[in-house]
């Protein structure tokens, strides 16, 4: 079972499960979600990430327990992942690594779409000089804020923007735009290879996970 940690807080279980269903629709595996405590906007800062780090550690630590075999942070900043890799002894994947190694496996020009004021310290070193440019939705400043329909409309807006900077490949820098199926929206308006977070974290997982399981 891959376990998978949401970085926001909700008790919309629809919501919850959702980077969990993207995961099993894509790679056919079985996941549990969970969420950190308290942090109903989620991680959108750097305070609000150092609140979260041992929230993340607790949690995964937990679903190591309950009998999870791969642990997917589900935040494209990866926040946690040294504190918690050092606190089990399963693998742990990050979102925006995983969106971002898949991004350089094509070799193009990436434009990165988020929430925040610069893409992530991991996305950006990771992509180095293929990173061409980065935005934001305008009035987008946390997860919560995309499930509008104007986060998605200025979503597609972003992503236009990218695209006349040159690039070739968009990848995203937040995992609420998996929440709300923008990805889907992207590839039936745009010509160019879209890397949801989710399903990149999920490639990686389920990779790991099929190999966990011919080992037993």
């Amino acid at each position: 079972m891959i376990g998978v940690i949401r970085v926001f807080t909700t008790d919309d279980q629809e919501v919850l499960q959702q980077h969990g269903k993207v995961i099993t629709n894509c790679y056919g595996l079985p996941t549990v979600n969970r969420c950190i405590p308290d942090q109903p906007l989620g991680i959108f800062n750097d305070e609000t990430e150092e609140k979260a780090v041992p929230k993340i550690v607790k949690l995964g630590k937990t679903l190591e327990k309950e009998g999870s075999k791969v642990l997917v942070i589900s935040c494209a900043a990866d926040p946690a992942i040294e504190e918690l890799r050092k606190e089990v002894s399963i693998p742990v994947i990050g979102a925006g690594s995983a969106a971002a190694l898949t991004a350089l496996a094509l070799g193009q020009p990436v434009g990165v779409l988020g929430i925040t004021d610069t893409p992530p310290a991991v996305i950006r070193n990771l992509l180095g000089d293929l990173l061409v440019g980065y935005a934001s939705p305008e009035g987008v400043g946390n997860t919560t804020d995309l499930m509008t329909p104007s986060g998605r409309e200025n979503g597609l807006k972003a992503v236009q923007s990218l695209l006349n900077q040159g690039a070739k490949v968009i990848v995203f820098a937040c995992t609420g735009f998996s929440t709300i199926g923008l990805a889907d929206v992207l590839r039936q308006e745009v010509d160019v290879p879209i890397i949801d977070a989710v399903e990149a974290e999920g490639l990686f997982a389920s990779l790991l996970l099929r190999q966990s399981l011919q080992t037993i």
